[in-house]
């Protein structure tokens, strides 16, 4: 069978009018000869209000009936998808995960798809059936209904696609594609053809918002081809896949701002073997991410300022947790919300020397300091004060000509 797995957004199916919409394109692929699976995500803000009405009710509220909350939001979607096809003459109808059943491991809220059934959404297929299958969910050993995070549905989506052995898997969104840069924060930012499973889960990691890294991650793993197109337009999208398919001159690919991040300083931390793992432990115990770290050692060699940034989200937890570990000594404690992170991503660098020297002396022209430096084999990026984010996109956007 040629199978193509469709996902649609929180956006695509965010009113009747583009639920009939989604309708269309899921029977134009019907039309070219396809077995059509479809998933989709809950009407947008349905779960954010779920999330709401949760809090509302308990300052605690329990992960496993968190996941049966906000599951529920996808289930109204699907059901509307499907009457729109019964509608139009199709056979359709929506499948829950349980019903398939989709099994992940036991994690509630961000849980992994380990297994899906194929069997009965096979024979509906060999039948002419389109299934609406729920995104974002499955169901663990003990048959409770978990969830895959936020954005889960790409990877609902992935994962059908490599158990199908799809031909195709397309992402519908709100945008035509990954841009070179956010086209809300740069209007000369430019839709990237094709660009590389790594390259975008760099993206993704650094404030590209398009699809969820975890998404990305399980795309690359089972080696399925996504395409990302809007659902308003015909007009063509990007397509991730693997290195060895792209063809480019282009050494940097894209670049990523983050909006959230907080620089933490240790100021006169005593230096000593396992000082900084004493530090990072009980930030890691309380699912603290850590991001960017430099350290700069005293000139006696005793005493060392250490510096790292996390999401601003969690900069009251750090400060408590600093403040009552007492296995670290430190004269000052630094915090500072008013930072970003500005990222260059590109395959091309890594055989291109003088990269990080045109990004720095481009920064620098622009009197733009850098604050903090972390570089990986296609990345490099730099902490710098938020008020120059729109500056130092329009300068290193220009310096490695991502307009053209």
């Amino acid at each position: 069978m040629k199978i193509v797995v469709l996902k649609f957004g929180g956006t695509s199916v965010g009113t009747i009018n583009r639920i009939k919409k989604v309708a269309e394109i899921i029977s134009s692929y019907v039309k070219q000869k396809y077995k059509v699976i479809v998933v989709s995500s809950a009407m947008s803000g349905a779960t954010n209000d779920l999330v709401k009405k949760s809090k509302e009710i308990s300052s605690n509220f329990s992960n496993a009936e968190y996941d049966v909350l906000v599951s529920s939001g996808e289930q109204v979607a699907c059901s509307l998808i499907a009457g729109r096809l019964i509608h139009k003459g199709y056979k359709a109808r929506s499948w829950l995960a349980w019903q398939i059943p989709i099994y992940t491991d036991n994690n509630h809220k961000f849980s992994r798809i380990n297994q899906i059934n194929k069997n009965k959404i096979l024979r509906y297929l060999k039948s002419g059936g389109i299934p609406i299958i729920t995104g974002f969910q499955g169901i663990n050993k003990e048959e409770r209904i978990t969830t895959i995070g936020r954005g889960g549905s790409d990877a609902s989506a992935i994962m059908l696609a490599t158990f199908f052995k799809a031909k195709r898997c397309i992402i519908y969104t709100d945008v035509e594609g990954v841009y070179t840069t956010d086209p809300n924060k740069l209007k000369s930012a430019k839709k990237i053809k094709i660009i590389s499973y790594e390259e975008m889960l760099e993206m993704a990691s650094l404030g590209a918002k398009v699809m969820q890294p975890v998404s990305i991650q399980d795309a690359r793993l089972n080696r399925i081809n996504i395409e990302v197109k809007s659902s308003f337009n015909k007009k063509s999208g990007t397509l991730i896949t693997k290195r060895k398919n792209i063809i480019k001159n282009k050494i940097i690919t894209g670049i990523s701002s983050t909006q959230n991040d907080a620089k933490v300083t240790l100021v006169g931390v005593k230096d000593k073997p396992g000082i900084a793992a004493a530090i990072f432990k009980p930030l890691s115990k309380n699912s603290i991410n850590v991001d960017m770290v430099v350290q700069n050692i005293s000139a006696n060699g005793k005493e060392t300022d250490l510096t790292f940034t996390i999401k601003s989200d969690d900069l009251v937890k750090t400060k408590k947790i600093i403040n009552e570990n007492k296995s670290i000594n430190f004269t000052k404690l630094i915090f500072d919300k008013n930072v970003s992170k500005i990222s260059i991503i590109g395959v091309g660098m890594v055989t291109t020397p003088g990269v990080t020297f045109r990004m720095f002396q481009a920064l620098a022209n622009q009197k733009i300091n850098i604050q903090v430096i972390s570089t990986s084999e296609i990345k490099i990026s730099v902490l710098v004060n938020k008020i120059y984010v729109k500056k130092a996109i329009l300068v290193l956007h220009k310096e490695f000509k991502l307009e053209k």
